[in-house]
């Protein structure tokens, strides 16, 4: 996995949503690491429990969003490949994630995409020289963001269903195999917070 700082996914002016750094004092300080560590996220939840799993929870072509689009180069509600799921640690879901490839990508490049099923797809990124990651963002994710009420219909799905609060801290990166992008956004839920250190 090579680092990189920068790569011109979008074209035109945007008013970028998403920070390169996170506000210190809009968060709680144990959440402060898990936003800014470029490392595997997967393997850092794997070194703090007992039992990791991936629940799938959607593997389909979707509409993506704005902020979305303007990241990966696409038109405002532009298909692109989605897959959204749960990373469990200990029975608890821990994190919502979200990975969005182009359609234009779906073939090629980036095949792993394709049969992936409840394998992390962090296993997959970190273990490939060739895949660069860019820079992580982050942000704050409420009531107005689709992608939190994704987040709250998938943790209603589990039993117990484990409370939300008003938002979620999130994180968001491209990783890029042969100039070609893929997207992953991770909205860390309350029990990361319970994991050991």
């Amino acid at each position: 996995m090579r680092s990189l700082t920068a790569f011109p996914l979008h074209t035109g002016p945007c008013r970028e949503t998403w920070l390169a750094h996170p506000p210190r004092a809009a968060l709680p300080p144990a959440l402060l690491p898990w936003l800014k560590d470029a490392g595997s996220l997967t393997a850092r939840i794997r070194a703090r429990c007992t039992r990791f799993e991936v629940r799938v929870l959607c593997q389909r072509l979707a509409r993506v969003r704005r902020d979305e689009a303007l990241l990966l180069g696409l038109r405002a509600g532009e298909l692109a490949g989605l897959r959204e799921v749960l990373l469990v640690a200990d029975g608890r879901p821990v994190v919502f994630a979200r990975s969005l490839l182009p359609r234009r990508n779906l073939r090629g490049a980036w095949n792993l995409f394709h049969g992936i099923g409840a394998r992390p797809l962090g296993a997959a990124l970190f273990s490939d020289p060739a895949i660069a990651r860019l820079p992580l963002a982050c942000r704050r994710l409420d009531g107005r963001d689709a992608r939190y009420h994704r987040a709250a219909a998938a943790l209603a799905r589990q039993t117990p269903a484990p409370a939300l609060p008003a938002a979620l801290w999130a994180r968001r990166s491209v990783f890029l195999l042969r100039g070609r992008a893929l997207m992953v956004s991770e909205a860390f839920l309350p029990a990361i917070l319970e994991l050991r250190k």
